[in-house]
């Protein structure tokens, strides 16, 4: 039998000798001092870090919170990547109770996992909403993520997470489908869609719309000179504002992920505080105020602490992206029908006509809140935004065949 044909139910467990070496590390975490009235300007508040290693060794219950994830209907397969071997791949598929439901994959970025997709499933799958559409959603966590075997040789980069997600798809009989990301997805979506569209891929959407610039006149010359002739809103200007605060101070981690990633993987892979601080830092400044609880930023961390692979095979695709970016960039637009959303707290979030460069734009929505993990801080507003695109009245309605939504 095809391996890729054979599924199996995957129920997450953490070994029990794995928490009490967890638990052994918490207690040894030996932390920096603190220059006074510092607060966020140098990083991470020590006072935060305190309070939430307090938590996850005397009050977070990771076995509740394994039981929580376990009521997500996942699975593992394997999937072959050409010149690279099979890759076990955990994923959540979640068909919808509607025969004609639209085929969705939803692909998470860093640092966030397939748990990004939480919050959404069930506005998705069974909608409440006179009329609204409904979605079979396929969540994998991408291979070094989450559950899923990493890769094992270099060059595995944002075209084999594609060719994997697509294989997803067709085993789990979904001949066309629609995509949707947002950070790392977004990328990936759009590798999609140029890749698989439009015989496969029918439709991408993303939170994340990521231009290299203005539109240019020996590209896009009605959107250059609509560019030339219109003045950004004051919406586009607090954008560019935050695009800017976001290059200037934000982007070490990139830097350090895209050049020297191994050497990172160390602190991340042997030191809980360590990881931590890495990922708790983006959670609070990518997003707009949200209220995050020690229990959902420790759910998360404790999700990349026990990944299959380790924290540290996560970094890796943003060396194999920088390594990449001469053929990433150069690729041609997809052709497809395409959908964005605009969150005023998004890491770059550019202006309307830059966006619009990106491909075949027949959806926007421009939101008043929201930031860089748009499912989990807004998910009525992502879901309300895939319905709209692809329910009756939508520029993508019935894009696949024989799955309208209905």
């Amino acid at each position: 039998m095809d391996e890729q044909q054979t599924e199996h139910t995957f129920t997450l467990y953490v070994t029990q000798d794995a928490l009490e070496e967890l638990q052994e590390k918490l207690e040894a975490s030996r932390l920096p001092d603190e220059l006074q009235g510092a607060d966020w300007d140098y990083g991470v508040p020590l006072v935060d870090v305190q309070r939430l290693l307090t938590r996850w060794r005397k009050g977070f219950d990771w076995r509740a919170v394994e039981r929580a994830i376990n009521k997500l209907p996942m699975f593992v397969r394997m999937i072959e990547v050409e010149d690279y071997g099979l890759h076990e791949i955990q994923y959540i598929h979640h068909r919808s109770s509607v025969a004609g439901a639209v085929p969705l994959l939803f692909v998470h970025g860093w640092p966030g996992s397939f748990l990004e997709v939480e919050k959404i499933l069930p506005l998705l799958v069974e909608p409440t909403e006179p009329e609204a559409p409904a979605f079979h959603v396929v969540s994998p966590s991408l291979p070094g993520f989450g559950f899923s075997e990493a890769p094992r040789q270099k060059g595995f980069g944002h075209a084999q997470f594609a060719e994997v997600s697509h294989k997803l798809m067709l085993a789990l009989g979904y001949s066309g489908y629609v995509v949707q990301g947002g950070d790392l997805g977004a990328r990936v979506a759009r590798v999609l869609a140029q890749t698989y569209g439009p015989a496969y891929v029918k439709a991408w959407h993303t939170n994340m719309p990521s231009p290299s610039g203005p539109p240019r006149l020996s590209s896009h010359p009605a959107l250059y000179f609509r560019h030339l002739l219109t003045p950004y809103s004051s919406s586009e200007r607090a954008g560019l504002a935050r695009a800017k605060w976001f290059q200037t101070t934000q982007r070490g981690y990139y830097i350090e992920q895209a050049t020297k990633p191994q050497t990172l993987g160390y602190l991340l892979a042997d030191s809980p505080a360590g990881l931590l601080a890495w990922i708790y830092e983006k959670l609070v400044l990518w997003s707009d105020n949200y209220k995050w609880s020690d229990d959902e930023v420790l759910t998360w961390v404790s999700v990349y602490w026990f990944s299959s692979a380790g924290p540290a095979a996560s970094l890796r695709i943003y060396f194999e992206r920088r390594v990449a970016s001469r053929a990433l960039d150069s690729m041609p637009n997809p052709t497809i029908p395409l959908g964005l959303s605009y969150f005023p707290k998004e890491i770059h979030p550019y202006p309307k006509t830059w966006c619009r460069t990106l491909g075949k734009v027949v959806f926007e929505s421009e939101h008043e809140g929201g930031g860089h993990f748009a499912a989990h801080e807004r998910p009525e507003k992502l879901a309300g935004d895939l319905r709209r695109m692809f329910g009756k009245k939508g520029p993508a309605f019935g894009v696949v065949e024989g799955h309208s939504g209905y």
